[in-house]
C-alpha cells in the first residue's frame, strides 16, 4: 500500500457522509486527506477547503466561488479540482460522493489520474448512462440506493461498503510486473474473435497482446492507451466502429476514431473486420430510414444491419483519408473471402459484390507508399491463412519500428 486516500465532496451539503466514509479509512489504517469541492456555503470541517481547492482556478478563487450561477460555479470548480489533484504527490486511491453536481465536479480529477490507481465514486447517477463521467477510464461507480442525504441504516452499509473497498484497493495493490515485450493493441468483435485469438496466440511470446472489445468505448480505450504512449503497435482487425459512426449505430467510437494514428505515428496494421455490419439495439430502436434493409438479431437487445456497397464506399473513403495522414508504418488488409463470421459463404451477411465495392474504394483513395501497403488478401478474415499474413505484416512493421 501506498499513498493517501482522498475523500472528495460538497462538506457544505454532506460533510456527515464523508466524514463517516474518511473515519472508516483512518480507521482501516490508512492516510486520509478530505477536500471539500462545495461551491456555495463555507465549510470548516475538510482538510482542504473550497477555497483553498478553488485558488487552483487558472483565475484563482473568485472565479469559483459565489457566482450566483449554479452551473457556472460547479464547472469552474471541476477544473479547479483538475488542478489540485493533478498537484498533488500522495494519492494512493480517491472516494467521492455527489449527485449530479458533486458527480460532475469530481469524475474528471478521477479521469486525470493514472490508469491502476483506485477510484471510487459514489454518485446518484450511477444506475443510468455512467458514459459521459467515467469516459475510457478505470472508474468504479456505485449506486447509493438512497440520496446522500444524511446517514441511516442503509446508507450507512453502502458507504461504508464503498469506504472498506477502496480500503481493500489500496492495501492490497496487484503488484506491476516487469515486462520486455512491446505492447501491441488489438480490436475484436465477436464476429472476429477467431482471427484475433489466433493472431494473438502467434504472438504473445514476443508481445504483449492487449485486446479491446470494438464496441464504442472499446475504440475509444485502444486509442486513448495508444495515445499515452503505452502501446508499440495497433493491430486494428475489427474497424465496425467507422461503420456504426458513419451510419448511426450504437457502436460508434466517434469521429475521433484512428486519429491517434496520424498524431502519433504508431506502427499500424488493420483490416476490414466487421465493416458488413452497423449495429443497433432491439428492433423497434432502429431509425425508420433504414426499413426494409437485411437485418440479422444478435440477441434479443442486439440487431445487426447489413451494410451496402455504397455505404462501405462511404466507410473506406472516411478511413483511408485518417490513414492517409500518418507518418508512420500502415499496413491495411483486405480480406477478399470475408470481413466476419456472418460474411462468409452460406452466412446470411455474404455479400461479395459489396465487398468487391469495399475494396474498390480502398484501392481508390488509400495512397499507397514505401511506409503505407494496401494488401489483398485472398483468404476470409477468420482463416488461419489469413491470420499467418497479418502475422507476417505485424512482425515486419515492428521489427522496423
Amino acid at each position: 500500500m501506498a499513498g493517501t486516500a482522498y475523500v472528495i465532496g460538497t462538506f457544505d451539503t454532506k460533510a456527515a457522509e464523508l466524514n463517516y466514509v474518511a473515519g472508516l479509512l483512518r480507521a482501516a489504517n490508512l492516510p486520509v486527506v478530505t477536500v471539500d469541492v462545495g461551491t456555495h456555503m463555507p465549510a470548516a470541517d475538510a482538510d482542504y477547503s473550497a477555497e483553498a481547492v478553488a485558488d487552483y482556478h487558472p483565475q484563482g478563487r473568485t472565479a469559483v466561488l459565489n457566482l450566483g450561477d449554479r452551473g457556472a460555479a460547479v464547472t469552474a470548480m471541476t477544473q479547479a479540482l483538475l488542478g489540485f489533484m493533478g498537484a498533488r504527490r500522495d494519492v494512493g486511491g480517491m472516494l467521492g460522493l455527489g449527485g449530479s453536481g458533486g458527480t460532475s465536479i469530481i469524475a474528471p480529477a478521477m479521469r486525470g489520474q493514472p490508469i491502476g490507481l483506485p477510484k471510487l465514486m459514489v454518485s446518484t447517477l450511477a444506475a443510468g448512462d455512467v458514459g459521459p463521467f467515467v469516459g475510457v477510464h478505470d472508474i468504479t461507480m456505485m449506486y447509493p440506493v438512497t440520496d446522500i442525504s444524511g446517514l441511516n441504516r442503509l446508507s450507512r452499509v453502502i458507504l461504508g461498503n464503498a469506504a472498506h473497498a477502496l480500503a481493500g484497493m489500496m492495501r492490497h495493490a496487484v503488484p506491476v510486473q516487469a515486462d520486455s515485450r512491446p505492447a501491441l493493441g488489438f480490436s475484436m468483435f465477436g464476429v472476429t474473435t477467431p482471427c484475433i485469438q489466433q493472431l494473438t496466440a502467434r504472438l504473445s511470446n514476443d508481445f504483449e497482446c492487449q485486446v479491446f472489445h470494438a464496441n464504442g468505448p472499446g475504440g475509444r480505450s485502444l486509442e486513448a492507451i495508444a495515445g499515452a504512449g503505452l502501446l508499440q503497435g495497433m493491430v486494428d482487425i475489427t474497424t465496425t466502429e467507422a461503420a456504426d459512426h458513419l451510419l448511426g449505430g450504437v457502436c460508434t467510437a466517434g469521429p475521433e476514431r484512428f486519429d491517434v494514428v496520424a498524431r502519433t505515428g504508431i506502427p499500424w496494421v488493420g483490416s476490414c473486420g466487421a465493416l458488413d455490419m452497423v449495429n443497433f439495439w432491439a428492433p423497434e430502436t432502429i431509425p425508420l430510414q433504414y426499413s426494409g434493409r437485411l437485418f440479422h438479431a444478435h440477441n434479443a437487445n442486439v440487431t445487426l444491419m447489413r451494410t451496402t456497397a455504397e455505404e462501405l464506399q462511404r466507410i473506406a473513403a472516411w478511413i483511408s483519408a485518417k490513414l492517409n495522414a500518418s507518418s508512420g508504418p500502415v499496413r491495411l488488409l483486405l480480406p477478399e473471402g470475408g470481413t466476419s463470421m456472418l460474411d462468409a459463404p452460406g452466412q446470411k451477411f455474404h455479400d461479395p459484390a459489396a465487398n468487391a465495392a469495399l475494396f474498390a474504394a480502398f484501392e481508390r483513395h488509400f495512397l499507397v507508399s514505401d511506409s503505407h501497403k494496401l494488401i489483398r488478401v485472398p483468404h476470409h478474415i477468420n482463416e488461419p491463412a489469413f491470420v499467418g499474413v497479418a502475422e507476417q505484416h505485424v512482425r515486419a512493421v515492428m521489427a522496423r519500428a
